[in-house]
Parts: structure tokens; sequence; C-alpha cells
């Protein structure tokens, strides 16, 4: 126990030192708040291009006004087309030209208007001209068909469906929104565990490398058994990659507000919608009541215990199949990466049976899927929020730690002999063997 602890010590301090550990501490919040401020910055620009554009109304559908807008500015005329394409071939006053016919058929979906100009019509500008052409075409349309334009909104519905729970005598709670809350804890909590998985994982696997390459784990065999050594390093490593993210959640939403206090902006103001319509506060409060109301049903007593196990045990797992292959590479890691192929395919199978686990958590693909312990630390967290039956629960969990303890071991026995081997890189057949062998 002593020599564990002490190869964990190691492991941690070590690689806290490192000069790469605090810049990538420091530096990955910094550069989260730069990118911030600058995709403010660039939502927030305004285009400074000024475009005239003439309008020959054929069928006067605009009714003679046709409203400008930010550096887009619009003339109607009666001038032949002909004529204003010669003068503007001299003068340049026009960016170009919009050609609008009359309507034909106000029963026709279809509608097509010619623009001429010099240059290539951009996004922008087509957007800009659609949206004026589609709004004058409907009050056309209104108007040629006789359509009471009240009777025409209120075909327009907002369906809300307000859910309850159903047990007979027990207390009416609102959990209209224990779906959406479910599928955004669920998809936060299988993406931490698909990018623990990954990041920290590789980290064991180069960390084994790097000693093995060094030599300098001769040195530390003599004193330290493999499988303590192994052990010790997964759960040092684990301990940096906890302390990152410990680091990284206090720092970011601190520069975070610093940002937003010395730019003057709101970083999730970003994310607004432009011309939205306003919200009645009254229904805001009551959504929030709605929103805590459904927060308050979800099953907290196993979600967070569960998603800790979980968390453990899919780290456990990886890290040791990590550290096993890590240990059978030889100097040159592209020559090994043959054998992380078998170790990623389970993890990135996982993150989309996650996805649509979150659409049918009760499917028999999330049921099986969150039984099978490559599988389960990622998909049933996803699965937590929507209540699955306790005894899926159950023994989901005494399957992944029972594996997880299996996995440990295994690769311990790959660790001991592989970590040693030196010169050329270990296959499939050589792990087997170093599996079974009791030298």
């Amino acid at each position: 126990m002593r020599n564990l602890w002490l190869v964990i010590k190691r492991e941690y301090v070590t690689r806290v030192r490192r000069r790469a550990f605090i810049l990538a501490t420091l530096l990955t919040p910094l550069g989260f708040a730069l990118f911030v401020v600058i995709v403010n910055a660039i939502f927030s620009y305004e285009n400074d291009e000024k475009q005239r554009i003439a309008v020959i109304d054929e069928g006067d559908l605009f009714n003679g006004a046709l409203a400008d807008e930010a550096g887009l500015y619009f003339k109607l005329t009666d001038r032949p087309l002909e004529e204003l394409r010669a003068e503007n071939e001299e003068s340049g006053d026009y960016s170009g030209i919009l050609v609008v016919p009359p309507v034909e058929d106000p029963l026709k979906k279809q509608f097509k208007a010619s623009y001429f100009s010099p240059a290539k019509l951009t996004l922008d500008l087509e957007t800009a001209i659609s949206r004026k052409l589609e709004k004058a075409l409907r009050k056309y349309k209104i108007t040629a068909l006789e359509i009471d334009e009240r009777q025409l909104k209120a075909l327009d519905t907002e369906v809300e469906i307000r859910s309850s729970t159903m047990a007979a005598g027990a207390e009416e709670q609102d959990t209209s929104f224990a779906g959406e809350i479910g599928a955004v804890i669920g998809t936060a909590m299988g993406f931490i565990m698909y990018i623990t998985v990954f990041v920290y994982g590789m980290m064991v696997m180069r960390s084994v490398m790097e000693e093995k390459t060094n030599r300098i784990v001769e040195v530390v065999i003599s004193s330290v058994k493999p499988f303590t050594l192994m052990l010790g390093k997964i759960i040092g490593v684990g301990a940096v990659g906890l302390t990152q993210v410990i680091a990284w959640a206090i720092l970011i939403p601190g520069l975070l507000f610093i940002v937003a206090l010395v730019f003057g902006f709101d970083p999730a103001a970003a994310q607004e919608v432009p011309n939205a319509p306003d919200v009645d506060p009254d229904e805001i409060q009551a959504m929030t009541e709605r929103i805590i109301s459904s927060l308050a049903t979800l099953n907290w007593w196993v979600i967070v215990p569960a998603f800790f196990i979980y968390f453990l045990g899919g780290y456990f797992m990886y890290a040791a199949l990590f550290a096993a292959v890590g240990s059978a590479m030889g100097d040159d890691l592209g020559e090994g990466q043959a054998l992380t192929i078998p170790i990623t395919i389970p993890v990135i199978l996982a993150f989309y049976i996650m996805i649509a686990a979150l659409r049918a958590p009760n499917s028999s693909l999330a049921v099986w899927s969150s039984m099978i312990p490559l599988f389960s630390p990622i998909v049933m967290p996803a699965r937590l929020p929507f209540d699955p039956p306790w005894w899926q629960v159950v023994v989901s969990l005494v399957i992944v730690i029972v594996f997880a303890i299996f996995l440990v071991w295994m690769s311990g026995r790959i660790y001991r002999i592989g970590i040693l081997n030196y010169g050329k890189k270990g296959t499939f057949k050589d792990l087997g063997k170093w599996l079974f062998s009791n030298d």
C-alpha cells in the first residue's frame, strides 16, 4: 500500500509541476475567453457595404413603397430595363436592378423575379431581397384571395403538453420539461465520460510508453511490483486530470465574468435570435418554475452516486487497457496505433448508442447496451434521468464494477511482461501469451 501511494504521489506531483500542464491549465481558459470575445465581435460586426438597387415593380407588388434596410437602399422606378442597364453601365449608380413581374395566379406557389448586376449575387443580399418579396407576396395574396388575416393567423396554434405523475393517490407534479432536462443532463454525463476515457486514457498510455522508452521503469520495477506501478499510474493520472478539470471549472466562469465586465457584453447574448419576438416576463417566470419543478422530480439520489461509480468504473476499465497497450508498444507511437483501435471503437460506438438512447431510453438497444460493460459507462448515465427500472441500474453497476476489476487484473498481467519487452512492439498474439504466462 505504501508503494502504491508513492507511485500515485510521484505521477501526480511530477505531472502537475510540468510546464506543459501549467500552461495548458492556465492558457485553455484564456483561449476560451478570447474565443468568446472574437465570436462576439464577429456577430456584432455591422456590414459597412452600401448597395443601391433599382426596382422595376411591373405588377405593383410593393404598392409604391419599399423600405430600406441597413446598407441596402431601394428605389422604385418605371423606366424600361434596357434603358436602366445602359445608363448604369456608364454611371454605376446602382449595384443591381430587380425586376418584379406581375403575379399571374395567386394560387401558384412559385414566383420568379429577375436580378441584374455586374457582380455576383451574395447570400446576404439574396436573402434580404427574397424576404421582402415574400412579405409583399403574402399581403398581395391575402388581398387577392379575400382571406381574413386574423383567421389565417388563427390556423397557427401553439401546442403545449403538460405531463404529470400518473400514480394514484400521489401528489401531482409537473414533469413537462423532465424529458428535455433529462436529455441535457444525460448528454452532458455521456460526453464527460467520452472525453475522459479518450483524453486521460491516452495520457496513461503515453506515460507508460515514456517511462519504457527512457528505461526509467527498469529502476522503478526493482522496488515496486509491476501491478502496483500500473495501478499507481492510473490513479495518479486520473488525479491530474481531475485537478485540471476543477481548475477549468473555476477559471473559465471567472474569466467569462471579467470579459463581460471589460467588454460590456453578455456572453449568452451571442446566442439570442435577432428580431425575436418579445417574451412576456410572466411566461418566463412560469417556465422557470416549471423547469425547477421538473428538476425536483429527477431521481438525484440515484443519478449522482451512480454517475460517480460509472465514471470511476469506465475510467479504470479503459485506462487499464491503454496502460496494457502502452506497455506493448515500441518507441514509435505510430507503429502501435493498431493496438489502440480495438479500445477506441467501443468508445465511439457507445457515444452513438448514447445519442440513440436519449431518443428512446427504454428501447432494446439502449437497455442491452447499458448492460455491456464497455458501453454502459457512457450509455447508462444518459438513461438515468429517465428513471430506468432499478434492477437494470443495479445489474449494470455490478457488471461495471466486476468487469473493471477484471480488466485491471488482466491488464496488470500484460503490463508486467510488456513493460520490460524491448526491441519491437507487441502483437495481439504476444498480448495473449503474456496474459496467460506464469513468468
